[in-house]
């Protein structure tokens, strides 16, 4: 079996051997002297993956342009040497790419396959072919390794060395779109694998900033009217997991990603709207010492499409490039941050060279020290005042506005399938394969905006603040506590640069509310467990017949469930806006009032509200219903996974 396999390998890839690379350079005329003089230009080798243009040209997008396509199939890393020789390092692999080089220069970690269907996992090769060691053995797919630095915990006697890298989770991401991806960290040795990230969706592009924090791309499905499936954006992390948070604010296109930190903190990544196959787009840039402030567009769109920047220690970075219009091959270029002029240094026409690292030492960032115990089952999340917010994140809030704090779990879609032939799949077709939701336990806000919980640890949660009716206000993203972390936050979506007063907020002066009951009694809301007796009880009397006024809800069984969900959820309606009770119809009618917010303005429709449906329900349903719309108006916990999601998070 190894040879045919190995035949059609090697019958896919352009030929190898350095005299072709040359070869090509060389007979593209001036291209190719140019391409050989800018090699030469530079002070160290550097490696690369080399991507088949034939494997390449049947990939496409995930997620609709959200996410770039899994690439790297039949690829393999390539040193090229400033004198224009090269050498492949990969030879007996099926596929490889992802390099990353060690801090001395001499080692390189890389995403591996040594056969077609293996999974991608973790590799270690010294930088001149030898000593190749397979650090990690997981049956989900691994990409994107970076070496970290030194770790160490209270308890250990001495620091030890780890790396990390991005590994397929096994289940849906948030909107059932793709396959969810975390951060994970191991030893070199390939023990103690542990799980850093705890979002519902996807974490790519680990890049170890100088100080030892951890940059990296993180899609948050948070909707807005600007951007209804959310944004991917760049966030920081410590190498233990804690202090996860928001880098680069919200400036630029909605997706950002493939981040690197040169010299004097200047931070380059590629942002677009939409993604092709690559991920390829536009190169923007922030500063370090204020990312929030210091946005700014670097390339045009017509200069061309950029991939994977990484730092020099001159201050320029190498970086991957093909034409604007997505015609050709990414060939490398070294470029001016200063200006954004790229200049070549190789490309080859058969082939994309993407994510070149200098094969040079560099200096190692300082070593970290962890209080995470995972033996720990919970961690304290904190907030200092709810109603510091920044105008263009959250919206400013009256003090005595805000009275209670929701927690909310979070819960990965179902890969379960439901019967194509009853009405439950049609209605849950409507609601999309979006994650689930339960309810963990609301504490009351101090009148100072404090509040100080105790939830459980490794789980992903939103907090959402609430009026005195019970109503969302505002919805923060994912965010988790590591096992005894104790995370806090200045306000609700503040100002991330501002420093907080100094002063002693009124929930630190006693015990934090609990928040951790066992899964099997965290409450979820759902159209067809708690909403349906409330309708069919209360509303199929009027709204249950054929002459009915609308919506005709037709609540009489639970084989009608379906219908009733399809006609609340129905667009020409407006009754339900998922995540947001306080701007969905079917809440204004039961409070006879508009209670929608002056930020709402653009989400909510102006309409007549009559006094007719008062004193319908009592509180209890009322809050029923408040929360169902809250967490997102969900159909059912078990979503069928091929559906499209509508995006539920204000």
């Amino acid at each position: 079996m190894s040879g045919p396999r190995r035949l059609e390998k090697e019958e896919k890839r352009p030929p190898a051997a350095p005299l072709f690379l040359l070869a090509v350079l060389l007979s593209s005329g001036a291209f190719g002297q140019n391409a050989l003089q800018a090699a030469s230009s530079l002070p160290h080798p550097i490696v690369f993956c080399q991507l088949p243009v034939e494997e390449t040209v049947e990939l496409e997008p995930r997620a609709g342009g959200m996410l770039r396509a899994d690439y790297g199939e039949g690829g393999r890393l390539v040193v090229l040497e400033p004198d224009g020789g090269s050498r492949i390092l990969t030879a007996d692999f099926h596929s490889a790419c992802d390099p990353d080089v060690s801090f001395d220069g001499g080692r390189i970690l890389f995403a591996g396959k040594r056969r077609g269907g293996d999974a991608w996992n973790i590799w270690e090769i010294d930088a001149d072919g030898s000593d190749l060691r397979q650090v990690t053995r997981e049956r989900h797919d691994c990409r994107s390794p970076i070496y970290l630095s030194t770790f160490y915990t209270i308890t250990s006697t001495e620091p030890w060395y780890t790396i990390l890298f991005v590994r397929d989770d096994g289940v849906l991401n948030e909107e059932g779109s793709a396959t969810g991806t975390s951060l994970y960290t191991v030893r070199l040795d390939g023990s103690e694998l542990r799980r850093i990230t705890f979002n519902l969706s996807n974490e790519n592009d680990p890049f170890l900033m100088p100080d030892g924090l951890v940059l990296f791309a993180g899609w948050q499905h948070r909707a807005s009217v600007e951007w209804p499936r959310g944004r991917v954006s760049l966030f920081g992390i410590h190498t233990d997991g804690i202090d996860y948070s928001l880098f680069g604010g919200l400036q630029g296109s909605r997706i950002q990603h493939m981040p690197a930190v040169g010299v004097e903190g200047r931070v380059l990544f590629v942002e677009a709207d939409s993604l092709g196959w690559d991920g390829a787009g536009s190169l923007a840039s922030i500063r370090t010492q204020r990312p929030h402030y210091t946005y700014r567009r670097l390339t045009d769109p017509r200069a061309g499409l950029f991939h994977s920047p990484s730092p020099l220690a001159d201050g320029s970075f190498l970086v991957s490039r093909r034409p604007a219009d997505g015609s050709g091959t990414h060939g490398i270029h070294r470029l001016d941050a200063d200006d954004g002029h790229p200049e070549l240094i190789y490309d080859a026409p058969h082939s994309h060279e993407l994510l070149a690292k200098a094969l040079a030492p560099r200096r190692q960032p300082d070593g970290r020290s962890s209080t995470v115990r995972p033996e720990s089952p919970t961690g304290k999340l904190y907030c200092l005042n709810a109603y510091e917010s920044d105008g263009r994140m959250a919206p400013a809030l009256e003090p005595g506005t805000i009275r209670r704090v929701r927690v909310i779990e979070g819960l990965p879609p179902s890969g379960d399938e439901l019967d194509d032939t009853s009405s439950e799949t049609s209605a849950a077709a409507v609601q999309g394969a979006a994650a689930g939701r339960r309810l963990l336990g609301e504490a009351p806000v101090e009148a100072d905006g404090s509040f100080h919980v105790d939830i459980p640890a490794d789980l992903p949660v939103q907090l959402q603040i609430l009026d005195d009716n019970g109503m969302a206000l505002s919805t923060c993203g994912w965010i988790w506590t590591r096992p005894r972390e104790f995370r806090g936050c200045i306000g609700c979506h503040e100002d991330p640069e501002l420093t907080p007063e100094n002063r002693f907020v009124e929930a630190a002066g006693r015990a934090a509310d609990q928040m951790t009951p066992q899964a099997g009694s965290r409450r979820s809301v759902t159209f067809r467990q708690q909403v349906m007796p409330i309708i069919e009880a209360r509303c199929a009397s009027c709204h249950g017949q054929p002459d009915a006024p609308l919506p005709f809800l037709a609540g009489a069984g639970e084989n009608k469930a379906g219908d009733a969900f399809t006609a609340l959820m129905d667009a020409e309606g407006g009754y339900i806006d998922p995540g947001r009770a306080r701007t969905s119809y079917l809440i204004w009618l039961l409070f006879g009032r508009d209670t929608s917010r002056p930020w709402d303005r653009e989400r909510a429709v102006a309409r007549d509200v009559p006094a007719s449906h008062l004193d319908l329900l009592d509180d209890d349903e009322i809050r029923t219903l408040v929360e169902w719309i809250d967490l997102g108006a969900r159909w059912d916990m078990v979503p069928p996974p091929a559906a499209v999601s509508q995006g539920d998070s204000p």
